[in-house]
This record gives C-alpha cells, sequence and structure tokens, in this order.
C-alpha cells in the first residue's frame, strides 16, 4: 500500500471512530438522575417521570427521578447547579421557580436566567380564573362587572404565595372551596380544575396565558380580554447544569423531543391537560428570561419581594 494510501485508510479509519468516542464523552455510562425541586404528584414530577422512563429506554441507561421541594424548591436547584455539567444530572423545573426562591427565602438561591443550561421547554400548564355554579357571571367582564357592584363581598381562593395563583392553603383547598361554595372564585391550575369545568361543577371565564387552552379553546385568554396585558406563562422545563457542553445539549434535547413529540407521551400530557412544547434550546432560553421578569416584576408589584 502506497503512502498516500495508508494516510487515506488512517483518515477514513479516524472518522469512522469519531462518533463512537463522541458518545462516549457525552453521556458517561451510568444512571442518570432527574432533580424535581417540588413533591411528587405535581405535574412536573409526572412529566419527569414520564420522560425518565422514556429516556432510559432509548439511551438503555437507568433514570431515577429525585424529588427534592425543600426550602420552596431552592434545595432542587441547588443540587442541580452544583452537578457535575456530564449530562447526568437533570432537572424538571417549573416558570415561576425563580420568582417562587425570592418569595419564600430572604436572599435569592439561584438565578434561573444564567445559572443553568436550557435544553427543552415540556409542556404549559396554564391557569385559569373558575367560578362555581352559584355564580351567574359567564365572562371575565361580567364577573369584574359583578364585583365592582358587591365590593368586599367576594373573594377568591389561590395555590399559593410564591405560586402562579398566589398563596392558600394549596391549590386543592382552594378549589374545593370553590366547589363546596365556600369562595366564588379561584386561580387555579387547569390540570387540577379540568375535570370539574367538563362536569359542569365550575366555569371557566379566562385563561392565564398567550394562548388559548387546547382542552376548552372557546374561552378567551387574558390577553384578548386585556389587551396590552402580557401573562407570564407557566410552563415547565427541562434544565442541565450551568456549562453544559453544546454536544450533550444537542444529544439530550433531541432524544428529549423525540419523545415528547411521540403519540403516546402526547396522549399522557393531554390526558394531564399540559399542552406539549418541545423547543429549541435558544427558544427555551428565551422563554425563560422573558417569564422569569414577567413573574417578578408581578411579585415586586404586589409587594412580595423585599427591597
Amino acid at each position: 500500500m502506497s503512502r498516500a494510501s495508508s494516510q487515506y485508510a488512517l483518515l477514513v479509519l479516524a472518522f469512522a471512530l469519531l462518533p463512537l468516542s463522541a458518545k462516549a464523552q457525552e453521556l458517561p455510562p451510568r444512571a442518570i438522575r432527574i432533580i424535581v425541586p417540588s413533591p411528587p404528584g405535581a405535574t412536573s414530577d409526572i412529566s419527569a417521570r414520564l420522560i425518565g422512563q422514556k429516556l432510559s429506554e432509548s439511551l438503555r441507561q437507568p433514570v431515577v427521578v429525585e424529588n427534592q421541594g425543600g426550602a420552596s424548591g431552592a434545595i432542587g436547584m441547588g443540587m442541580l447547579r452544583r452537578a457535575a455539567p456530564d449530562g447526568t444530572t437533570l432537572g424538571v423545573v417549573i416558570a415561576l421557580a425563580q420568582t417562587i426562591d425570592r418569595i419564600q427565602n430572604k436572599k435569592a438561591s439561584f438565578d434561573i436566567t444564567k445559572d443553568f443550561t436550557p435544553i427543552t421547554a415540556i409542556a404549559n400548564n396554564p391557569a385559569g380564573l373558575v367560578v362555581n355554579s352559584r355564580i351567574t357571571a359567564a365572562s371575565l367582564t361580567a364577573f369584574v362587572d359583578l364585583v365592582r357592584k358587591h365590593p368586599r363581598e367576594i373573594s377568591y381562593a389561590s395555590g399559593g404565595i410564591g405560586t402562579a395563583h398566589h398563596l392558600y392553603k394549596g391549590v386543592a383547598p382552594a378549589l374545593n372551596d370553590v366547589l363546596g361554595g365556600h369562595v366564588p372564585a379561584a386561580i387555579v391550575s387547569l390540570t387540577t380544575a379540568l375535570p370539574h369545568i367538563q362536569s359542569g361543577e365550575l366555569h371557566l371565564l379566562t385563561v392565564f396565558d398567550t394562548k388559548r387552552y387546547a382542552k376548552l379553546p372557546d374561552v378567551p385568554t387574558i390577553a384578548e380580554e386585556v389587551p396590552g396585558f402580557v401573562p407570564g406563562r407557566t410552563w415547565i422545563g427541562l434544565l442541565g447544569p450551568p456549562n453544559l457542553p453544546a454536544a450533550i445539549t444537542a444529544r439530550l434535547h433531541d432524544e428529549v423531543v423525540r419523545i415528547l413529540t411521540s403519540a403516546d407521551v402526547q396522549q399522557v400530557l393531554g390526558d394531564n391537560g399540559l399542552d406539549t412544547i418541545a423547543n429549541s434550546p435558544s427558544d427555551f432560553a428565551a422563554m425563560i428570561q422573558e417569564d422569569a421578569k414577567i413573574w417578578d416584576a408581578a411579585a415586586a408589584s404586589a409587594g412580595l419581594l423585599g427591597q
């Protein structure tokens, strides 16, 4: 074999081996953990376990979901921020993670716009204003008129201070109080309220989002009802530790988006009232920046953030 032929053969061999080497570097052959900074049973937990199962099958590696909900999620977010950027530690978080942390803790524990690597937004979990069957108002405008006619007489329940729905005793108690007639209205997660809306026990007046809720497309958004108002979105997203290499980010993004857009996962997410997003890392980064500003500004205007 000539010298030129030998060099060509070595070059071909090098290119043939490169993908194998890159893959070995991208994801170390050990268990992957997905940190969820909330208790079991939340929509973020459901999403994490669904993705984890499918990711384990596609990567042929164990995937373990860890619920770390202490300190209003700051413990779990801190664990993710300190993790090695090798693709074996991920986090499924909510849009309000930073705002909740700033409200509940005297000093901010993290900066969601800088301290993590965006991979993809998983799904949207919008909130809505619901009223019980005793309220005759059939629209947001009618409800506002009713409140104005009866000042200080109409109260509402919410899911908690520092949540998208502001503090009550939890989402379930808030919903139960509306269903029981103890309070006439509530701002709650639509994934929780959906069965009661569909049964007629509750009436949905508006959706707090920039687009209509797929399960109830006839109900207008708050952006439609109040021109110029831009609500913060309540997405669930997948983050990596800071400085996650681009190759690992791309690999995980492609795997997770493939999972999210599969028919069976779409069905499960839809059954839980979630609208799949599955966007690019750059688009998700832009969402994080935009919504963090909106939610922080809302909390500040309500006097919930310390000076």
